[in-house]
């Protein structure tokens, strides 16, 4: 058991606060996730299915687009490429997107290939069924070349370089190639959330974000407990050419780990957890941010912590808003001024940075 020096919250207030000067560049496979909300009263006579009554229908940004918008909910600015098609989803979604505050200026629209949307069926807050309408073809050398350029083109306006991954044909290895090469050579942060087997591709990061499944994968381990998650980062951190790794846990926190450092375990923060969907969205974005920000990377990751945990109370794919963020700061901040009155806090209202670092 090791210890970090404390991080008030005054200390995570400023960071915050520094977003709206930050400008994240974006890159990846961007989706249009539709939602149709309804209700079950009685199973289907045809097959032992439920019957949804249809009551309304939502959209929102998925993907790379759901990280940009979250970025945008943070009070950052977010520029975002990404491939759709020229069909009702690719139609869509720059709508969706300048609703959320994020612009569609480069996005590029592909011909004949089709817009990635997935469709989800939620009755009394419970998923019911997804459907995926989507094209995962990779794309041509000549459309690599053509996107690596535009990317690189936009890097100066930006101090961090975000690859948001889902395996649906953009980030050929390529293109990440000459773009993480270059935002290196820029000094920009580079932070990937991965896909696939092949964490080689992404030579040259910052920091990778998988889950602990995805983890488990890769290096060949059973996704298990602690000491599994420990064991698949430090394998994972001594094959790869990556600075750093964050492993994604769901309802137990995530970890961090760093080059000649012990891992760092960061416990959940959540309340209740209604819907995982687009918390790994929510951490990058959050993140990005914070490292943006000027934040060293322990803090960076308590951040996008709380605010994973403020993602999965929410059902749906859900934006954390700077006002939300910044809300549950000031009320652990209140906490701590009452436990230096003397009245003592609950353990989700303190911020300690002391948490427990665990020996793999």
């Amino acid at each position: 058991m090791t210890s970090q020096p404390a991080i008030t919250s005054n200390d995570l207030l400023e960071i915050i606060d520094s977003f709206h000067r930050v400008v994240v560049l974006v890159v990846g496979d961007v989706m249009l996730d539709r939602y149709w909300w309804g209700s079950v009263h009685r199973i289907s006579p045809e097959a032992p299915v439920p019957v949804v009554r249809l009551e309304r229908s939502t959209l929102a940004a998925g993907g790379a687009a759901n990280v940009a918008a979250n970025i945008a909910g943070l009070s950052a600015r977010p520029l975002l490429v990404g491939l759709i098609g020229d069909d009702e989803g690719g139609r869509e979604l720059p709508g969706v997107l300048e609703e959320a505050g994020v612009s569609a200026e480069y996005l590029c629209r592909l011909p004949g290939r089709a817009t990635t949307l997935k469709t989800r069926i939620v009755a009394h807050s419970q998923h019911v069924v997804r459907i995926d309408h989507e094209d995962a073809t990779q794309i041509s050398e000549t459309e690599a070349q053509e996107t690596a350029a535009r990317i690189i083109e936009l890097m100066p306006q930006a101090q961090v370089l975000l690859l948001s991954d889902y395996a649906k044909g953009l980030l050929a290895p390529a293109l990440l190639q000459q773009v993480i090469a270059e935002a290196r050579r820029l000094k920009m942060h580079v932070l990937v959330d991965p896909k696939g087997r092949d964490y080689a591709r992404y030579a040259g990061a910052t920091i990778l974000t998988p889950n602990r499944f995805e983890a488990a994968q890769v290096s060949a381990m059973d996704a298990g407990d602690q000491e599994a998650t420990e064991a698949a980062g430090a394998q994972l951190l001594s094959q790869l050419d990556v600075d750093s790794l964050l492993i994604t846990q769901g309802e137990d926190g995530m970890t961090l780990f760093r080059r000649d450092e012990e891992p760092l375990h960061l416990s959940a923060l959540a309340r209740d957890v209604y819907d995982v969907t687009g918390a790994g969205d929510t951490v990058i974005s959050t993140l990005s941010l914070a490292l943006g920000a000027g934040a060293d990377l322990v803090t960076a990751a308590r951040l996008a912590n709380m605010a994973a945990g403020l993602a999965v109370e929410q059902v749906g794919t859900t934006i954390i808003t700077h006002e939300l963020l910044r809300r549950t700061i000031e009320e652990m901040l209140s906490a701590q001024n009452a436990e230096e009155e003397g009245d003592a806090p609950s353990a989700r209202e303190t911020i300690e940075v002391s948490s427990e670092v665990s020996h793999a």
